[in-house]
């Protein structure tokens, strides 16, 4: 299985710390935020990820290279502009192949490790979901019985991670668009599954949440 993740974004609710650096090379316990996605994908044995840059491109891809330094395969797709999530994604198709894949928000920290994920005949979508944050307490979606749907309850908050089917995105025209528009027409169709997830789960979306996560994880470390 094939990962992506997106990290085309201008960081801008993370300044001033994005003016000289993109958000996915902030360090969070002694190494950039990113790194801690790729070092868990090569432990669910992912081998090939593709990340998706345009802010900054030359220093996340600089500081990655082809990946070998984490066992993995990193390829690059290049947006002079970003393309928001769904075109993002639909532009990188032709390096994610025709399999489902992973695809992983830049600006999450979660100790989720995606080893049995699997899309059931017919689904487009598999999203892990979590309990609502403080910042975000009216959530998202709604989980029964394993299925997504736009409307119910308990809602809980989409991770921001997800496996997703190319079908979902391959019939969209070129340029930006979002992703979620697409997803919950699929919901809609019931097709997309889910899951709960209790573990740990940040948005890194703020300086403070940035710094919390690094108490969090220096606090462990000492343990």
């Amino acid at each position: 299985m094939k990962a992506m993740i997106l990290a085309a974004g201008l960081g801008k609710r993370m300044r001033p710390l994005t003016d000289h650096c993109p958000k996915p090379l902030l360090p969070v316990a002694g190494k950039p935020l990113i790194i801690h996605h790729l070092e868990r994908l090569q432990q669910a044995g992912v081998e090939e990820v593709v990340i998706n840059v345009s802010y900054r491109a030359e220093q996340i891809m600089a500081a990655l290279s082809d990946g070998s330094a984490y066992q993995l395969r990193i390829h690059w797709s290049r947006e002079t502009t970003p393309l928001e999530t769904g075109g993002g994604i639909q532009k990188a198709l032709p390096l994610l192949g025709d399999a489902p894949f992973m695809l992983i928000n830049g600006d999450v920290w979660c100790n989720y490790l995606p080893t049995e994920i699997a899309l059931k005949k017919g689904d487009l979508a598999h999203l892990v979901l979590v309990d609502n944050p403080d910042h975000h307490l009216t959530g998202d979606f709604a989980l029964n019985h394993g299925r997504v749907t736009t409307d119910g309850s308990p809602r809980l908050t989409f991770a921001g991670i997800s496996l997703l089917h190319p079908a979902l995105l391959e019939s969209e025209p070129p340029g930006a668009f979002a992703l979620a528009p697409l997803l919950k027409q699929a919901m809609t169709d019931n097709r997309v599954s889910g899951e709960h997830f209790t573990g740990r789960w940040v948005d890194v979306g703020t300086p403070e949440r940035l710094t919390a996560l690094e108490h969090h994880l220096m606090q462990l470390r000492e343990r």
